[in-house]
């Protein structure tokens, strides 16, 4: 990740617009899903700027009102050609906002409307795939730390730092644990999926992406807080569930939906952060917001292993690529 060109875009947007009061984070799917650690940060971390997170089309049709010049926003996608988010990065600049489009494909339709382009990875490898997750929540550090300060800063960029290796150190770990998953799940036709703090966003993409799109597999999204107010009455023997246990602030949270699993015999994968020594790249200040990198390092690999024992290939679909809608 270039350090350096998000410093300048930030600074930049500075030099023009000395104040800013919100900052808004727009895309669709799995990009939208990448967004939200960013969008987690300044809500969290920010004192003065309001923060919030958009599906591109209730953006492009039902705009909150107040976005334009004191505002930055945040628009991703993967191939850069989503037609709403497109819609959506166009939008903001029309509104005259401050503008910043993440893609990996740079002559994309959606790179062409935007103000501040931003290309990054996602084949090289796995930690390439969290990229995008990654400029996102730079941004947000960055936005942040110029426009009010940010005292944890150099432990930020010191986790940044420090992700790369751990993902793929984790990744080739994961083999025997991810074939269990696939094994233990491939004739599973529902699973819960369970987060909290910045890793929902890693829940919600898990279930509505790798289950639901790419497998065809029912997948309800519950915040481990939200577990006890409701879901949990769903919870019987062998019930199939998938929980991203977070390091840091909200573990309490997955715990206690964790321990209620396991009284009543739930089916359930736990995939935890601490596992695999998140708290050695990012310290207590900052661990809460590096949560969802290594969630979706590890999960890549688990959905990867589901897709082949169930004999279906990620990249298959029934309506995406196929129908006109």
């Amino acid at each position: 990740m270039d350090f350096e060109k998000v410093k300048s875009i930030v600074s930049d947007i500075k030099e023009k617009q000395p104040e800013i009061d919100r900052v808004m984070f727009v895309g669709c799917g799995a990009s939208m899903a990448d967004l939200y650690p960013g969008y987690y940060f300044v809500s969290h971390e920010s004192t003065k700027l309001l923060s919030s997170i958009h599906t591109a089309n209730e953006f492009n049709y039902d705009t909150p009102k107040g976005v334009g010049e004191h505002t930055i926003v945040i628009t991703a996608s993967l191939g850069g050609t989503t037609p709403e988010s497109v819609a959506a990065t166009k939008k903001a600049r029309e509104l005259g906002t401050h503008l910043i489009t993440l893609s990996m494909a740079d002559d994309s339709p959606i790179i062409k409307e935007t103000e501040y382009k931003v290309i990054h990875g996602f084949h090289e490898n796995y930690a390439a795939k969290t990229e995008k997750m990654s400029y996102c929540l730079a941004f947000a550090i960055e936005i942040v730390k110029q426009f009010e300060g940010y005292q944890f800063y150099d432990e930020a960029v010191a986790a940044f730092q420090g992700m790369p290796d751990l993902i793929e150190n984790a990744v080739k770990s994961v083999g025997p644990s991810a074939k269990e998953f696939g094994e233990k799940y491939k004739d599973e036709k529902k699973i819960f999926v369970l987060s909290s703090g910045a890793s929902l966003g890693v829940a919600y993409s898990t279930a509505s992406f790798l289950f639901m799109e790419m497998q065809w597999i029912a997948a309800p999204t519950v915040h481990s807080g939200e577990y006890f107010h409701g879901p949990f009455e769903l919870t019987e023997k062998d019930a199939p569930y998938l929980l991203f246990m977070n390091d840091g602030s909200t573990r309490h949270l997955d715990a206690r939906a964790l321990t209620f699993l396991q009284r009543f015999d739930a089916q359930v994968t736990n995939i935890d952060a601490k596992d695999y020594g998140l708290n050695e790249v990012a310290g207590e200040n900052v661990i809460d917001y590096f949560n969802p990198l290594i969630h979706t390092g590890v999960m890549r690999v688990y959905a990867e292993e589901l897709a082949k024992a169930r004999k279906h290939p990620l990249t298959k679909r029934r309506y995406m690529w196929k129908l006109t809608y």
